[in-house]
């Protein structure tokens, strides 16, 4: 492999392990959020015990956030150095902001959040958990920002190789930001959603019938059934807004070779970038052209398109993208399969969690990464998907790359590979730790009130 395959590795890896956590908080920030507003609102311990195990959970995801995502930040300079020469006029002002206005009031408020509600008063303490939340989301409206203009770069010019900034308004909310950014929201709380209730069903078959767990495995479930058919019809708009402006990355989710009318819809096949032709199709009729055009004459871009008169290839490598969209959406289907059934459970005869089958309950527990699985093929789908562009018509991805030998990119890229699976093994395993040590009742509880006098109404003197 050369330097530039591995430096797309590296990165790729980085960018994978970084995902995982900011996926977490940006959600979870909120559901926080609605637990303390619950139990100040009601003053039923069982809020706050779901409050107490879950801010935990958000401490530590947020600290392994912090950390890979420096290590991501560096990699503009060793591996990446093109990249900002011809476009840090924008990314540059675009990740500053994402430092001044959300990773800055994350920093201020978070040790309140988790330090300082038995030393302040309830308001101030539900105060700073609204602002760490939108926070946490101001963070990734700008990361959205940035990557999203480098899908649908607009509103600069190009002078001699280097991207200048001539409408801050249409950088910032350039055609393809409003769908990113629902979409990556949406995943954001189907993460959490299904990370609550996996945890959730995990202490539930260890014994724990606590209103906290009650509180929890209702709330994952009703709202990872809400959230789940909002996200695939987002996702559809997503799809016709990418049709329309990197249709080359639609023909490749498609494993569609020629531009024709009457598409169908690939449930599987196995791409051939060599023969240009797929093998062992097996489809929908016509359902590819019904879903993006609407009509089951509709005319697909094909991929042969993309290919010049040299014959130098302009779209993604087609089985990745091909096979990130499907895991993706089988993901989604899972996930709408078991809250629909859960939730209908809970709700025939009013029933509860005592109305789940003790079955589903060790399915729940597996699914509670599957929020991790749909982001990340969500991702390699978009993100190879733009190859070989790096800034969409403007900068491939050739051109940006360190001119490093190869044998150095790959001994740091072991060495990241190494680390990220030590600390992915650690970090699951400290959350089911977590949930066996609520279990076995040994979280402390503060020695003051949470939240003005209504910790102390419910809490016995000790």
């Amino acid at each position: 492999m050369d330097t530039l395959i591995l430096s797309r590795i590296q990165f790729g890896a980085n960018i994978s392990f970084h995902i995982l956590f900011p996926t977490i908080t940006i959600a979870l920030g909120w559901v926080l959020l609605f637990f303390k507003l619950r139990f100040n609102a009601t003053g039923d311990m069982k809020w706050m015990e779901a409050y107490r195990f879950w801010v935990k959970v958000f401490a530590l995801s947020f600290a392994m956030g912090v950390v890979s995502g420096i290590t991501m930040s560096f990699q503009f300079g060793t591996n990446w150095p093109g990249f900002m020469e011809a476009v840090g006029n924008i990314a540059g002002p675009l990740l500053a902001y994402e430092i001044m206005t959300a990773f800055f009031l994350e920093a201020v408020f978070l040790g309140i959040m988790l330090f300082g509600f038995s030393r302040v008063p309830g308001w101030l303490h539900t105060l700073s958990t609204f602002l760490v939340a939108f926070g946490t989301s101001m963070s990734a409206f700008w990361i959205i920002v940035l990557n999203s203009w480098m899908h649908t770069p607009q509103g600069f010019e190009m002078i001699d190789g280097v991207a200048y900034a001539t409408n801050w308004y249409e950088i910032i909310f350039n055609p393809s930001l409003p769908y990113r950014f629902t979409h990556m929201m949406l995943a954001s709380g189907l993460t959490v959603a299904f990370l609550i209730v996996g945890l959730s069903a995990f202490r539930w078959l260890l014994g724990d019938r606590s209103g906290g767990v009650r509180a929890t495995i209702k709330t994952g479930v009703y709202l990872g059934a809400l959230l789940i058919p909002v996200q695939i019809l987002m996702g559809d708009l997503h799809g016709l807004n990418t049709l329309e402006y990197q249709p080359q990355k639609v023909a490749a989710m498609e494993g569609n070779w020629e531009t024709q009318s009457n598409v169908p819809l690939l449930l599987f096949a196995i791409p051939d970038e060599e023969a240009r032709e797929n093998r062992m199709e097996i489809g929908i009729p016509n359902m590819a052209s019904i879903i993006l055009k609407h009509k089951a004459d509709g005319v697909v871009p094909g991929l042969n398109d993309f290919v010049t008169e040299d014959g130098e290839v302009m779209h993604p490598p087609v089985a990745p993208v091909f096979w990130s969209f499907r895991i993706m959406v089988a993901t989604g289907f899972a996930m709408l399969l078991l809250s629909w059934t859960a939730a209908y459970l809970m709700l025939r005869k009013k029933r509860g969690p005592e109305g789940i089958p003790t079955l589903m309950y060790y399915a729940m527990v597996p699914m509670a990464f599957s929020g991790w699985v749909a982001t990340l093929a969500g991702w390699y789908t978009t993100e190879i998907g733009r190859q070989p562009w790096l800034v969409q018509g403007v900068l491939t991805t050739k051109q940006a790359v360190a001119d490093v030998p190869a044998p150095m990119v790959a001994t740091t890229l072991i060495a990241y590979l190494a680390i990220y699976a030590l600390l992915l093994t650690a970090y699951i395993s400290v959350l089911f730790y977590l949930a066996r040590k609520a279990v076995d009742g040994d979280l402390p509880r503060p020695r003051t009130a949470l939240s003005g006098q209504a910790y102390a109404r419910n809490v016995p003197a000790e």
